[in-house]
């Protein structure tokens, strides 16, 4: 497998979508690199369905609401993400593996063992080469709202704390794959701390 795979991670309103788009672009234009854009849940036709039972369906209890999120991302990773790496393709994507685990098991209080395990398993264990995480304290996250707020995003400021000191647990524990970064900070100061860790990935210049 030889494309690049890079996700970005961080609560509700962080900019991960705009980071996303500003690096896709900068990406096409200074690799000439096939990129893949793409997003966990909804990646897919599938998934596109699974996203509207997550987001904005009933209740779910915990264990229901994992194995849903399991079960999107594996066929999102088997159905276009694997596919795309293996034909040299570089695959960004708002959301990964890591925000089961910070939603999942620091926002609910599952296992994170166990949560991680059953997203591992259901990606045969596929990690991005790098993760950008956007690091937004919670407190400035009904600003960064737009819309009807889903269901997570109605979670309660509890739940959003949680799963931010979730993405920084899992940050300090491999720093090789992550990228933090302050999510107050200027958009292009961020799209270019993105560039510099990226581009010798891809053997450009930033």
């Amino acid at each position: 497998m030889s494309g690049l795979f890079i996700s970005f991670e961080g609560g509700d309103g962080a900019g991960k979508s705009t980071q996303l788009r500003l690096l896709a672009d900068w990406v096409r234009t200074a690799s000439g690199r096939e990129v893949v854009v793409t997003r966990e849940p909804g990646g897919t036709d599938v998934g596109r369905t699974l996203r509207e039972v997550l987001l904005h369906g009933a209740d779910l209890d915990p264990r229901t609401e994992a194995l849903l999120f399991a079960a999107d991302r594996a066929h999102h990773v088997a159905s276009l993400v694997r596919p795309a790496l293996e034909r040299d393709a570089v695959v960004l994507t708002d959301r990964y593996l890591d925000s089961s685990v910070a939603y999942q098991a620091g926002g609910r209080e599952l296992s994170g063992e166990e949560v991680e395990q059953l997203s591992l398993w259901a990606v045969q264990d596929l990690l991005p080469q790098v993760s950008v995480l956007l690091d937004l304290d919670p407190v400035h996250l009904p600003q960064r709202l737009t819309g009807a707020p889903d269901r997570l995003e109605r979670a309660g400021d509890g739940f959003h704390v949680r799963t931010r000191e979730a993405f920084l647990a899992r940050a300090a524990q491999d720093p090789g794959r992550w990228l933090v970064l302050d999510a107050a900070a200027g958009i292009e100061d961020l799209a270019a701390d993105i560039r510099a860790r990226v581009a010798p990935l891809l053997g450009v210049a930033p």
